[in-house]
């Protein structure tokens, strides 16, 4: 299977971005696990006095479900795709929240930062290296700051594999292909597939260096397919503002 990489993601993002809220709304709890997985971070003080990165915020879903669950934060969140953060710009937001128009690679060279906490939703299986990713993710956080991944990554069940595959066919892929969207779609089922099992992207972000590390799955029909991963920066000292 081919999946799209890079500048060819982004144009199909681009592409996908006039009709995506549309289809995600049609994923039963779509919105539900991903407030579930921001709450995990739990952020002290509703978020007063901390910078948060949502990183690969598409249209800001995720955004507002940081925004939910630690109001008083400053957000930052950043996204490759120009389509989609014109949808999340339309949006009415806070003054403490801006966009900006930034790769997941970009963002430890753009002088944003440091951060009290980054979420991840949906990018890991999207970037090439995700090991370069993650190091830049560690370098923007301040000592003992903490991490959520929310990612389609598969327990490593044969039953789990064969449900996304059969989810994909019977509904994600038709619907791509009504709206026009069928390579990005067809690049999401085999981008899953080819990304990390839970176990390996647990191992993957120890070998990175943070701790605390776990995962969680989700409910509902994306047990065993989605989970929400959790860590901290493992540097030794860990400030006030981390705990």
């Amino acid at each position: 299977m081919t999946l799209l990489r890079d500048h060819d993601l982004a144009r199909a993002f681009d592409h996908a971005s006039h009709t995506y809220d549309r289809l995600t709304a049609l994923n039963p709890g779509y919105r539900t696990d991903l407030l579930r997985s921001a709450r995990r971070l739990r952020l002290p003080g509703d978020g007063a006095g901390l910078h948060v990165l949502d990183l690969g915020c598409g249209t800001g879903a995720s955004t507002r479900a940081l925004l939910r669950t630690a109001p008083r934060a400053r957000i930052t969140a950043v996204d490759a795709s120009p389509g989609m953060l014109r949808r999340a710009l339309a949006k009415p937001w806070p003054a403490r929240v801006r966009f900006l128009h930034l790769t997941a690679e970009e963002v430890a060279t753009a002088g944003e930062g440091p951060f009290d906490a980054v979420f991840a939703a949906y990018l890991f299986r999207n970037v090439t290296d995700p090991d370069r990713v993650l190091a830049a993710v560690r370098a923007l956080l301040r000592p003992g700051a903490r991490l959520a991944v929310h990612e389609f990554a598969l327990s490593g069940s044969a039953v789990h594999r064969a449900l996304w595959t059969a989810v994909c066919h019977g509904v994600i892929i038709p619907m791509g292909t009504l709206s026009g969207d069928r390579a990005l779609y067809r690049h999401l089922w085999g981008s899953v597939l080819a990304f990390d099992t839970a176990p390996a992207f647990t191992d993957r972000l120890t070998r990175a260096g943070f701790t605390d590390v776990r995962a969680v799955p989700v409910a509902g029909w994306q047990t065993g397919i989605v989970h929400t991963f959790l860590a901290r920066d493992g540097s030794a000292a860990a400030g006030e503002h981390a705990r």
